[in-house]
């Protein structure tokens, strides 16, 4: 090893203080379940899950509020990509706030945000598209939630851990399955926008449970001055990772808001069998990231990502070819997102290693790279079907994002490894 990247270890370990609980786990060689805290893995997991059912609140609906409103393809495709771009901003906020206020606090917070902002269109009603435009940039907040419960969890788990611990809190996405299966259905029994009222009795019981499980882990990072939070945007890793997550969970996202549209337009399906083909999709994707992240504690998350690169790309490409029938639709969409999926999971296996110190910001750019990579999804495939009459140009420009993503893990890998991976002992990357 050179003597530049014995300087670069030593200055990432300075760098990367553990917390009390990881120091406690690494002397006493306790498994998993009993290296970090529980009650806060739990909350996590429940407030992420509520979050994003109502984050992705609009796809389910789109296809009746597009009737009602009388909205073309191109204001389809914004209504549903709204929510994940401000949601992706969002992350941003969340992820400073995190870091000088605490993750629980900043939690609260946005919950309370967003159970105020559906209440109130509940109350007022929605009638038009920019106030569908209003009420997704509300919903941002919910999407806000990943900058939250992802660091609330982590700090709790030494570095053996992340991907396991980062995967459970991760697979809160699973609450899109929610809003694909129910919000259909309550639709067509109470109307859409009574949906927005009920949306809040979940939130409001997950809301309490938060409030009475989540702890914030001993020995955070210290509050920095708000400049230095973005001089992690000096590091060429940190754009690296957001555009590895703008893939992975750009293109989940971007699918969980756009599937009912994609079903309904093309196969003709009606809103409820179009939100039961979309669960089954974001089911998969959702069960399988804490897969992603096991098996990248195993083997290293650049060999999981490289797999996942590689296999999402063809079946984008494949995508792209508009299959003829919706079985063939349906087990290819369920193929792309366990890909997806499990590449999220592996994505946060790394990004605690590299940018322990800085896990909060850190999330929220990673965040960020991930929400605006679902809005380019979501909003490209409503304005290729405007312009073309057919969404296979955006599957296959996203295709190509996924081949640009392995190309660019492939150039980084031995740096990454002979540098501030190989200041971690005894952990893949």
């Amino acid at each position: 090893m050179t003597q530049a990247q014995v300087r670069f270890d030593a200055r990432y370990l300075e760098n990367s203080p553990a917390p009390a609980a990881a120091t406690q786990v690494a002397a006493t060689g306790h498994g998993f379940w009993h290296s970090g805290h529980r009650p806060t893995l739990i909350a996590a997991f429940l407030y992420f899950d509520l979050a994003f059912m109502v984050w992705v609140l609009l796809g389910p609906l789109a296809p009746i509020i597009a009737g009602d409103l009388a909205l073309s393809p191109a204001q389809k495709g914004l209504m549903v990509a709204v929510p994940t771009l401000a949601g992706a901003v969002l992350r941003l906020v969340n992820g400073v706030l995190v870091d000088r206020i605490g993750p629980k606090t900043t939690g609260a917070i946005g919950q309370i945000i967003v159970m105020s902002g559906l209440a109130s269109a509940w109350a007022f009603g929605v009638h038009s598209f920019g106030a569908t435009l209003a009420l997704g940039v509300v919903l941002g907040f919910a999407g806000a939630s990943f900058a939250v419960a992802l660091p609330l969890a982590s700090r709790w788990y030494p570095p053996e851990h992340q991907g396991k611990a980062m995967g459970i809190a991760g697979m809160g996405n699973s609450g899109t399955v929610f809003a694909a299966l129910f919000a259909p259905l309550l639709a067509k029994a109470f109307g859409w926008n009574a949906v927005l009222g009920l949306a809040v009795i979940p939130l409001a019981i997950v809301f309490v449970l938060y409030t009475a499980l989540a702890k914030d882990a001993p020995n955070p990072p210290a509050p920095k001055r708000l400049p230095a939070y973005l001089a992690v945007l000096k590091q060429a890793d940190a754009w690296w990772f957001m555009l590895f997550y703008g893939v992975t969970f750009g293109g989940f996202v971007g699918l969980a808001a756009s599937l009912p549209i994609y079903f309904t337009d093309r196969f003709a399906l009606s809103p409820v069998s179009a939100g039961y083909c979309t669960a089954a999709c974001v089911f998969i994707g959702s069960l399988v990231r804490p897969l992603g992240g096991a098996v990248a504690d195993r083997i290293g998350g650049i060999a999981t990502l490289t797999l996942v690169y590689a296999v999402a790309t063809a079946l984008l490409v494949a995508i792209s070819t508009n299959p003829a029938s919706l079985g063939l639709a349906l087990a290819v969409f369920l193929l792309v997102m366990a890909t997806l999926g499990f590449g999220n999971g592996a994505v946060f296996q790394l990004v605690p290693q590299r940018f322990r110190a800085e896990i909060g910001v850190m999330t929220g750019l990673v965040g960020f790279g991930g929400g605006v990579g679902g809005f380019y999804l979501a909003s490209s495939l409503g304005f290729a079907r405007q312009l073309t009459g057919s969404t296979s140009p955006g599957f296959l420009i996203f295709a190509g994002l996924a081949a640009a993503a392995l190309v660019g893990l492939l150039s980084v890998k031995a740096r990454w490894r002979a540098t501030w991976g190989a200041a971690l002992a005894g952990v893949r990357i």
